[in-house]
């Protein structure tokens, strides 16, 4: 694993456990055989593929707020 790309990709998602699920859905689904979003550079392992998605702001985390409250996780649960 690229620790450079990883530091990046933290800074576009700063919570790790969305970071890792991200990334772990991603590497499924790119060992699967969707494309990636970006060009793999040479010998490049799936892993540091996705942290360049991320890192390059092509693949984002969005947070469904609503299903948070209704799991009573929301702001308004504190």
């Amino acid at each position: 694993m690229n620790f450079q790309l990883l530091d990046r990709a933290k800074a576009r998602i700063n919570s790790v456990p969305v970071l890792v699920n991200m990334c772990s859905l991603r590497v499924k689904q790119l060992n699967q055989g969707l494309r990636p979003l970006v060009k793999p550079e040479p010998g490049e392992e799936t892993i540091d593929t996705v942290l360049r998605e991320i890192a390059e702001g092509k693949l984002v985390s969005q947070i469904d707020f609503e299903m948070l409250e209704r799991r009573g996780l929301g702001p308004h649960h504190a």
